[in-house]
Formats: C-alpha cells, sequence, structure tokens
C-alpha cells in the first residue's frame, strides 16, 4: 500500500486581485444613481469576474472601506449586473458579502436601500444570498 503526499490547495491564478483604485473608479460612476460608462474605461467593463469573486475576498477587502464606500460599491455592482453584459452573478455576486460585512458592523442596509437594490435588480439573490 502506497501513501500519497498532500499537496496545499493552490490559490486560483485566474482569480484577478481586487484593486483599490478599480473600486474606487467603480465608485466614482455610479455618482447618479446609474453606471456613467464615460467614466468606465473598457477594461474596467470587462473585469466582470470581480463580481463573482469568493465572499471571503470581499469580506476581508470590506474592512479598508467607509460604511457609505461598501453601499455605492453594492450600488455599482446592483447596476454593472442589470446593465453590463457579463456581469450577471446570481448567489454569486458581490453585493450579498458587501452587505453582509455592513450588517457585520452593526450597519445594516435600510429599508430605501433595500428597496433601491430590489428596484434597479432582478436578481432574486440580492441582497443577502441563497436561503
Amino acid at each position: 500500500m502506497s501513501v500519497g503526499a498532500w499537496e496545499p490547495e493552490q490559490p486560483n491564478p485566474t482569480q484577478p486581485e481586487i484593486d483599490r483604485e478599480r473600486l474606487q473608479r467603480f465608485i466614482a460612476s455610479v455618482a447618479t444613481g446609474q453606471i456613467q460608462l464615460e467614466k468606465l474605461s473598457e477594461e474596467d467593463r470587462t473585469a466582470s469576474q470581480l463580481i463573482r469573486l469568493p465572499a471571503q475576498h470581499w469580506l476581508e477587502e470590506s474592512e479598508h472601506w467607509e460604511a457609505e464606500e461598501i453601499w455605492q460599491l453594492i450600488r455599482f455592482f446592483t447596476l454593472a449586473e442589470a446593465q453590463l453584459p457579463g456581469w450577471d452573478a446570481a448567489a454569486e455576486s458581490a453585493v450579498i458579502p458587501l452587505a453582509r460585512a455592513l450588517r457585520r458592523r452593526q450597519q445594516p442596509l435600510s429599508k430605501e436601500q433595500l428597496l433601491w437594490i430590489r428596484q434597479h435588480s432582478d436578481n432574486r439573490y440580492l441582497p443577502y444570498g441563497p436561503l
């Protein structure tokens, strides 16, 4: 009988790193309530893999942002999913861990914010994920 050696799982090389400058551009692009595509470069518009990063990545990243900035990122990802091709994420949406991060801070989404998400998205998993 032979025993194999255990190899630790290697990180997924295709997963992009979270770039805070890009996230700042995302926040700026929703300042008016709609995504202003002219504020996004082609590279930013095609960075749809970010919305589907594992929840733990977003929970860790949210520690570097103020609650209002997290709300703006939630707005961006909600609108991106609805308006940009290839950004649909269903239960993998970054909105879900970002909303969880706000709840952990004792600053959950308000009723108005929840209604805004519902008005701008047809993703049934937003903002709290699958039951």
